[in-house]
C-alpha cells in the first residue's frame, strides 16, 4: 500500500497521512498492512512514530505488530518507552531482535534496564556475545568501555595489502560496517590502522605498516564518553581502537557512536541551562515532568525572594516616585538577558574546552568590554525614553547609569560564575542560571533604586 506525501512536506519527517494509515491498520488489527507501511521505513522513523502516538495507540500497535519490532527499532526508542516495550515482547521475538544488533547497541539497550530485564536479554544471547556484553557492563557508566563495540578487524602489523585483502574476502564473519583495519603486534597491542580506501587502492605487495594513518590514537576503556567525543570531534576521527588497562585491543569506537554522545552532551547542556532534568522527554508523564522541574523552580523562587528583599529596602523610595516601579522591570530584564547571553557562551566554551585557564582573563575582559558598550548604548536609549516619558531629566541619567552598571555586572557574572562552578566541580550548565539571575537582579535593583534615592529624593 502506497501512502502519498504532500510535495511541500519534508521527506525527512513522518507524514501525517502515514501515521493515520498505520493507526487505521492497527485499529483493524491488520498486521500485514501495518508491516507494509512500516517495513520500508528506517528504524529511527519507526521509533519516531511509536514515540509520537498516544500510550493507548502505542499499546495497540505493539499488540498487533509487536513481533515484527527488531533490535534497531528498540535501540532507537526513547529509554522511557523501551523498558515497557521489552516487557511485552515474547522471548523468542526479543531474542531474534537482539541477535541482530552489534555489541555496543546491545549494551546501550540493556544498561538502563533493571536487573530482571537485563537478565532476560542476556539469556537470549549466545555465550560469546553474552560474555562480551557483561564485560562491557562491568565498566563505569558513561565510559568508553560501555560505548565500544567488539566487532572489529585486526590484522598482524607485518602483513601486506594482498594478505589483508585475501583475508577479508575469505572471512565470513566481518562487522557489518567498519572503516579501518587495525594493525596489532603479536601481543594484540594496536600500533596503527589503515583506512579501507587506502587499502584497496594500494598494490598487493605494499606493507600495511607503511599505509598506517597519522591520525591513529587509542582510547582507554575507562576514558569518559565526553572525552571520547571531544577526541573524535577535535581530531576528525572516523574510528579509534579501545585498549584495556594493559594496552591490549578490546574493541573499537566509531564516529556514529561518538557523535551520538556529542549530541547527548549538547542536549543535556540545553536542558540543564533551562533547569530541566537531563533525562526528561516528551513521553514522560505529567507527574514525572512536574517533579523534574520543581527543584530548580524552587531555587529560582528563593533567588527571586532575595531580589525582592533588595526592592523592599527601597520601598519608601518607590512610594515617593512611581516611575521607579515602572522602569524597574526594564533594568532587570535587560540585565537578565545580557547575563544569559554571556553565560550560554561561557558554558558552551567550557564544555568544548575552548575556555581554559590560559585565555580566561582575555575572554573575561572581552565580555566586560561588551557589557560596557551595550550598557552605554542601551543606557542612553533608555535615558531618551525615560526623559520623554516622565519629563524628569535626572531620572533619565539614573536609569542610564543603572543600565550601564547592570549590563557590566551581567557580563562579569555570566562569565565568572560558570568558571567558578566548573573549578569546584559543579556542572556550570546546571547551576549557573539561578546564580547569574540573582547577581544581575541584585546589582540592577541596587544600582537603579540606590542611585534614585541619592539623586532624585
Amino acid at each position: 500500500m502506497e501512502v502519498e506525501t504532500k510535495p511541500e512536506e519534508s521527506q525527512d519527517t513522518l507524514d501525517k497521512n502515514l501515521i493515520n494509515s498505520v493507526l487505521e491498520a492497527v485499529e483493524a488489527a491488520n498486521a500485514e498492512q501495518v508491516s507494509e507501511l512500516l517495513e520500508p521505513l528506517h528504524a529511527a522513523d519507526v521509533a519516531d512514530l511509536i514515540e509520537q502516538i498516544t500510550p493507548e495507540e502505542r499499546e495497540a500497535l505493539i499488540e498487533v505488530w509487536g513481533e515484527h519490532i527488531d533490535g534497531e527499532v528498540l535501540s532507537e526508542l526513547d529509554e522511557s518507552l523501551r523498558e515497557p516495550l521489552i516487557e511485552t515482547m515474547p522471548p523468542e521475538v526479543l531474542a531474534e531482535a537482539v541477535r541482530e544488533l552489534d555489541s555496543d547497541d546491545v549494551v546501550d539497550l540493556v544498561e538502563d534496564l533493571d536487573e530482571e530485564q537485563q537478565s532476560r536479554i542476556l539469556e537470549v544471547l549466545e555465550a560469546g556475545e553474552r560474555i562480551g556484553v557483561q564485560s562491557a557492563l562491568s565498566y563505569p557508566e558513561d565510559s568508553a568501555g560501555r560505548l565500544m563495540q567488539r566487532e572489529l578487524v585486526a590484522l598482524p602489523e607485518d602483513w601486506s595489502v594482498g594478505q589483508a585483502i585475501d583475508y577479508l574476502r575469505q572471512t565470513e564473519e566481518l562487522p557489518d560496517q567498519f572503516y579501518h583495519v587495525i594493525l596489532v603486534a603479536p601481543s594484540m597491542e594496536p600500533i596503527g590502522y589503515v583506512a579501507l580506501g587506502r587499502l584497496l587502492s594500494s598494490k598487493r605487495g605494499a606493507a600495511l605498516a607503511e599505509l598506517s594513518e597519522p591520525s591513529f590514537r587509542t582510547i582507554r576503556v575507562t576514558d569518559r564518553e565526553a572525552d571520547v567525543a571531544y577526541l573524535f570531534n577535535h581530531y576528525h576521527l572516523i574510528s579509534a581502537p579501545v585498549v584495556d588497562e594493559g594496552g591490549l585491543l578490546v574493541g573499537v569506537i566509531t564516529i556514529d557512536d561518538a557523535m551520538a554522545v556529542l549530541d547527548e552532551e549538547h542536549e543535556e547542556d540545553i536542558l540543564r541551562l533551562a533547569g530541566v532534568a537531563e533525562d526528561s522527554s516528551l513521553s514522560d508523564s505529567v507527574l514525572e515532568t512536574s517533579k523534574g522541574r520543581a527543584l530548580w523552580l524552587l531555587v529560582n523562587l528563593v533567588t527571586a525572594i532575595v531580589a525582592s528583599m533588595v526592592i523592599d529596602r527601597f520601598a519608601d523610595t518607590i512610594d515617593q516616585m512611581v516611575a521607579l516601579a515602572v522602569l524597574m522591570p526594564i533594568v532587570a530584564s535587560m540585565g537578565g538577558n545580557a547575563g544569559t547571553q554571556t553565560m550560554t557562551v561561557a558554558v558552551r566554551a567550557i564544555a568544548t574546552r575552548e575556555l581554559t585557564a590560559k585565555n580566561v582573563m582575555r575572554v573575561s575582559w572581552r565580555e566586560t568590554v561588551v557589557g560596557v558598550i551595550n550598557g552605554f548604548g542601551f543606557g542612553m536609549l533608555m535615558a531618551l525614553v525615560a526623559g520623554f516619558w516622565f519629563g524628569v531629566p535626572m531620572l533619565a541619567a539614573v536609569i542610564a547609569l543603572a543600565m550601564l552598571l547592570t549590563l557590566v555586572a551581567a557580563a562579569l557574572g555570566g562569565i565568572v560564575i560558570p568558571i567558578l562552578l566548573d573549578k569546584f566541580n559543579i556542572d556550570p550548565a546546571l547551576a549557573s542560571g539561578p546564580f547569574v539571575t540573582t547577581v544581575t537582579d541584585i546589582v540592577g535593583f541596587f544600582a537603579f533604586l540606590g542611585l534614585a534615592s541619592v539623586v532624585l529624593l
